[in-house]
């Protein structure tokens, strides 16, 4: 563990004591820091802008707000947040639904305590996280959504470099910084810098608003 993930500012919310207890004690055995926990939306919106975690781990099922109205919220408050969401349910329109409101990432609660770890990691750095086959199902309504024709370059569309469009390529596929780093022969955070200056000149927020823009360009082929 370094030192950047143990000062990693983790809210949870989930209105069962018991999984919630479970998933804080986990993280918080990790090093990570937890600076508050919920278990309804109406306490995770109210908490979320003293604490400002750098990811808030969320139950869909939650008492009113649900947890894709809270992501809704949280991303509203702060564009830059990082919403991982842990449900029971893998159902597809609840996962379209979450990402849509604004989710990093989604993960189902059969994952493991080091697949939980290692998604709040990476949820935090960007990526973004999927239980296995449910990238594949995201990537697939981006490309339904976006299924007209590429669209023609924009004359006023901040020009990328052709590191940046490369790096944006393999974002496309779903791939992690890390995995893009050793395809490129880069360093970890070469490849953060790279998205990171892409993001700011698409003037966009996070990953998922990124893979989305590289597919309706074709990016992904």
């Amino acid at each position: 563990m370094t030192e950047a993930e143990a000062r990693l500012r983790v809210m949870v919310v989930d209105d069962h004591p018991m999984w919630r207890d479970a998933v804080e004690r986990d993280l918080a055995a990790a090093g990570l820091d937890m600076v508050a926990v919920a278990a309804t939306g109406r306490e995770a919106v109210a908490r979320y802008p003293a604490a400002r975690p750098d990811v808030v781990v969320l139950d869909l099922q939650i008492p009113e707000p649900d947890g894709v109205a809270v992501t809704a919220a949280v991303v509203a408050e702060d564009p830059s947040a990082r919403v991982l969401i842990l449900s029971a349910s893998g159902e597809p329109g609840d996962v379209l639904a979450a990402v849509k409101a604004g989710a990093t990432g989604y993960l189902v609660k059969s994952a493991s305590r080091e697949e939980l770890l290692d998604a709040v990691r990476r949820t935090a750095a960007g990526d973004p996280v999927f239980t296995p086959g449910l990238a594949g199902l995201v990537l697939g309504e981006f490309q339904r959504i976006s299924g007209a024709p590429a669209p023609a370059p924009d004359p006023g569309e901040p020009s990328l470099t052709d590191r940046e469009t490369e790096v944006l390529r393999l974002v496309a596929k779903g791939l992690s910084y890390r995995q893009i780093a050793e395809r490129l022969v880069l360093s970890h955070r070469t490849v953060q810098n790279h998205v990171q200056n892409t993001l700011r000149k698409l003037h966009m927020h996070n990953r998922v608003e990124l893979t989305r823009y590289a597919i309706e360009r074709g990016l992904d082929e």
